[in-house]
């Protein structure tokens, strides 16, 4: 803890302090405690406001953040003419999150202040991890199996999944381009991470592992993506039979949450055509479909979205709406290749900070096509932090 501390020790104002403060607290409660993560990101805010009156900090941000405003103004005018304007703006509310990518890049103005932010991180998932096996081990006896999924501190167990699969990126990054003991320190922590994330039996967030994995091999040693099939294959035989199944069903649409999905997708679609422009407005879709029309059955219609970030935000923001948080992903995925161009050679912690936040980045939009992961606070919480931070750190360099 006193490691974490130090960057706020010295070279800093009070209001720079007590900004740094809050967003290192912010970091190291994200996957343990959204109302503390939330808390102390909302104090982040107010410092950040505060420094920029006083005009010792400047609005900075990574190119990815102008699409990501587009899609915020976009959603305000879905919201006018939503099926329900009430719903709808309390739904707004949780956009202000986005403000953290200019906070981050306010807050971390040193390159000795990136080692704390990233520890900050690894405690909370590494205390989230541990507290899933104790549960796990305690309470579901060691019982795994759809009936017996591990959701740790967070509300659900698709949330658990969501963040660990992308402290699981970044930590794979970590293991792969740090050097030395850090090396060593971050492949104990992708082990506690993966097994958190297998006890959560996510299907999505597995298959976003491999995406991870592919990314980061393809700047490591492209030629070794060859050898990922027969990896899955081992990793499925090393397996016990609950997780042989879940992987197995990936494949099948005999189990209902397939099938749902499959309804869900036709539905979105007729929703789509039906509203296509500004949508049925922000959280608004699952009043909607419950219309018989869309023919959905009786247990889907109990559902609150569309479990897929395209459909979702299409269907309930508009197509425009899509277009702009497609331009957002984009955006943030060209500036961090640019941004391992130019680490490459120059600069090891900028180069692996960035893969980790670009195999993320991957994991996150592959795993959205079977779960609406941007709709959940936490997830997109985590997912800003760590696409954002590379890019301070350049800022700090530079």
């Amino acid at each position: 803890m006193n490691t974490l501390l130090m960057p706020l020790a010295a070279g800093k104002g009070p209001w720079e302090r007590l900004l740094l403060g809050a967003t290192l607290l912010s970091l190291l409660f994200t996957l343990v405690s959204i109302s503390l993560e939330q808390i102390f990101l909302a104090l982040a805010l107010v410092f950040w406001i505060v420094l920029l009156v006083q005009k010792k900090r400047a609005i900075a941000y990574p190119a990815f953040f102008l699409p990501l405003l587009a899609y915020v103004a976009l959603s305000l005018i879905a919201t006018l003419t939503s099926k329900s304007i009430p719903l709808s703006l309390a739904d707004d509310k949780g956009m202000l999150i986005y403000l953290l990518v200019p906070i981050v890049m306010a807050a971390f103005t040193r390159r000795d202040e990136f080692d704390p932010a990233y520890a900050a991180i690894f405690v909370s998932a590494a205390v989230s991890a541990l507290y899933s096996f104790g549960y796990f081990a305690v309470v579901f006896k060691g019982q795994l199996d759809t009936a017996h999924r591990v959701h740790a501190f967070m509300s659900h167990y698709m949330t658990q999944g969501g963040v660990m699969l992308l402290f699981c990126c970044a930590a794979l990054a970590f293991a792969v381009f740090k050097r030395g003991k850090a090396r060593l320190l971050w492949s104990a922590g992708l082990a506690l991470g993966g097994a958190a994330l297998l006890l959560t039996l996510m299907r999505s967030g597995w298959i976003g592992i491999g995406v991870a994995l592919c990314v980061l091999l393809a700047l490591w040693r492209p030629k070794l993506i060859l050898l990922v099939p027969v990896l899955a294959v081992l990793v499925y035989f090393a397996s016990p039979a609950s997780v042989k199944a879940r992987i197995l069903s990936i494949f099948s649409l005999q189990g209902y949450s397939n099938a749902e999905r499959v309804e869900y997708a036709r539905a979105g679609f007729k929703i789509i055509k039906d509203y296509p422009l500004f949508g049925t407005g922000p959280k608004t879709v699952s009043i909607v479909f419950q219309d018989p029309k869309y023919g959905l059955s009786d247990l889907a219609r109990h559902n609150v979205h569309l479990h897929n970030n395209l459909l979702q935000i299409a269907a309930e923001r508009g197509i425009v709406s899509l277009l702009a948080w497609l331009a957002f992903i984009a955006a943030a995925f060209v500036s961090l290749l640019q941004l391992l161009r130019t680490a490459k050679t120059k600069d090891p912690a900028l180069y692996a900070a960035a893969a980790g936040a670009l195999a993320a980045l991957a994991a996150f939009f592959v795993a959205g096509f079977m779960e609406y992961n941007f709709g959940d606070a936490e997830v997109a919480t985590l997912l800003l932090f760590i696409i954002t931070l590379p890019f301070a750190m350049e800022k700090a360099r530079e």
